[in-house]
């Protein structure tokens, strides 16, 4: 269901009353509402689960991995059952990997008693098999998009994009990991579930009995980014520890929450090897300490240990860039502990982090090059919602050019975080208010979280999928404003495709 102009402008109006809370008498409450914190509440008690790999069915015409989309039970708490939703299986799903090369099928069929969709998010690959709004899938019936992986080595997702549902049904569990492998292996850990582990972090909410609390998920009360949890899962588990055996162990770290904004680190401040990003590999590994992840974004880290010891990953406050009462209500005052890390007595010995990790081409932008701007508001991307009846950029296919995403906030002196997806195409960061970008956002990129009063510029290549009819979105990936309507529509065609283009006006601004 697409959001109205009023709900647009009741939206809006919560955020003028946050901020003008504290004036109204309303700044303790509010406070007391927003801060949270697990820390010294966890005793680590449960396995971390390892979502399974799914083995393709082998065919001359390629690999098929077949997806059951479904509706089951899950224990978060022992003795409570939650309703939740998965892909073959109750929550979550199974890890999808192929190689570069790789012709796939993806068969999706829909369990549920409502109409969905599965997007590969990052995933470069014609418009009509992308699973953004354009392919939904009706209760009972099967999707089978069909493509060949034509990118380097990333850790992908996939998940529901379904216009005005895309945030209830990621909350309820659709999420799954695909992995892409192209053949140039750097000698990284690469033994999945062992020293090649992924770490999907879901936040969530839930009510006495054990079922999910979807309160604010779309702006209920004065929720300015939607909802935030207080509960942490970490691959569909409460409380989880991880017990490795090697000494580096790389970690796949996935954003898949709704709103929340992690800043990840070690208790004790060890240094890991930032390895590689959204859309790919570094050049070089990045020693860093902690790495802010926005909702979407990925991370590979390879993380050192010593036999015999305990190490927590814990997300500290983020810096949103907000003024102090968004800030605290978009989750800036919160710290969690996320997983315990338990080495096993005696390690087997990993090979160091290579220096060099990939072949990493730059993208040729230069003064010359075609740029497009962007404005993102409290809710809105360059003064509209979504319209699927309207197309807002035309751009041709194989072409370069750099995006300039600009988060100008909404009213005076305030303004949400926001995130900037952008579907088909990874980017690299050019600069952040027109100075180098830090180190975790030198690497390839498909979503970058952009704070208030901040503008950064996105060096692109599109790819060579021409289609005059199906249109790529691009939009904020805090997933309560993708549904609120920011979000817009682009078509790749060649020069050749461009008359076809018709039957749908063309946004300018």
């Amino acid at each position: 269901m697409r959001p109205s102009r009023r709900d647009v402008l009741r939206w809006g109006a919560a955020a003028g009353l946050v901020t003008a809370a504290p004036v109204l008498g309303y700044g303790g409450w509010l406070y007391a509402e927003a801060g949270r914190t697990n820390v010294g509440s966890l005793s680590f008690r449960n396995r971390l689960r390892i979502p399974p790999l799914l083995p393709p069915e082998r065919t001359p015409e390629g690999k098929v991995f077949r997806l059951r989309v479904g509706a089951g039970d899950s224990e978060f708490f022992q003795g409570k059952s939650t309703a939740t939703w998965g892909y073959n299986g109750a929550y979550l799903g199974p890890t999808l990997r192929a190689r570069r090369g790789d012709r796939v099928t993806v068969e999706v069929f829909n369990g549920l008693g409502e109409t969905t969709t599965t997007h590969w998010h990052g995933m470069r690959l014609p418009a009509v098999m992308d699973g953004g709004p354009h392919q939904p899938i009706r209760p009972r019936a099967a999707w089978r998009p069909v493509w060949t992986i034509d990118q380097p080595a990333a850790t992908l997702w996939y998940h529901p994009h379904l216009h005005g549902r895309t945030a209830e049904h990621v909350y309820r569990g659709l999420a799954g990991l695909f992995v892409v492998d192209d053949g140039e292996d750097p000698g990284l850990p690469s033994e999945y579930g062992v020293d090649d582990v992924p770490i999907v972090l879901q936040d969530k909410n839930f009510h006495e009995d054990g079922s999910l609390d979807s309160s604010g998920i779309r702006f209920a009360g004065l929720s300015v980014t939607g909802l935030l949890g207080d509960e942490i899962l970490v691959n569909g588990t409460r409380d989880p520890f991880l017990e490795v055996t090697r000494t580096r162990v790389r970690l796949r770290i996935l954003n898949a929450s709704n709103a929340r904004v992690y800043d990840a680190g070690f208790t004790d401040g060890r240094t890991f090897a930032l390895v590689g990003t959204d859309a790919g590999l570094l050049a070089a590994p990045v020693p860093l300490r902690r790495i802010m992840l926005s909702p979407g974004e990925r991370a590979e880290i390879v993380v050192p240990f010593a036999a015999g010891e305990r190490a927590v990953l814990r997300s500290r406050p983020p810096r949103l860039g907000a003024n102090r009462v968004y800030e605290r209500l978009a989750g800036g005052d919160d710290t969690f502990d996320l997983l315990q890390i338990r080495a096993a007595p005696r390690l087997a010995e990993s090979p160091p982090v290579p220096a060099r990790l990939a072949d990493v081409p730059p993208v040729p932008a230069g003064p010359g090059t075609r740029t497009r701007s962007f404005v993102m508001a409290d809710f809105t991307l360059n003064g509209r919602t979504m319209d699927h009846h309207r197309i807002d950029e035309v751009v041709e296919a194989g072409a370069v050019e750099i995006w300039e995403v600009t988060n100008a906030g909404g009213f005076p002196g305030n303004g949400l975080p926001h995130s900037f997806h952008v579907h088909e195409v990874g980017y690299r960061v050019l600069d952040v208010n027109g100075e180098r970008p830090p180190p975790h956002l030198r690497g390839r990129k498909d979503t970058v979280f952009v704070p208030p009063r901040t503008t950064v510029r996105l060096a692109m290549r599109f790819g060579p999928h021409s289609d005059p009819v199906h249109p790529y979105m691009y939009h904020c990936h805090l997933l309560a404003h993708e549904d609120a309507g920011m979000m817009g529509q682009f078509l790749v065609v060649s020069p050749e495709d461009r008359h076809k283009v018709r039957g749908r006006p063309i946004g300018h601004h």
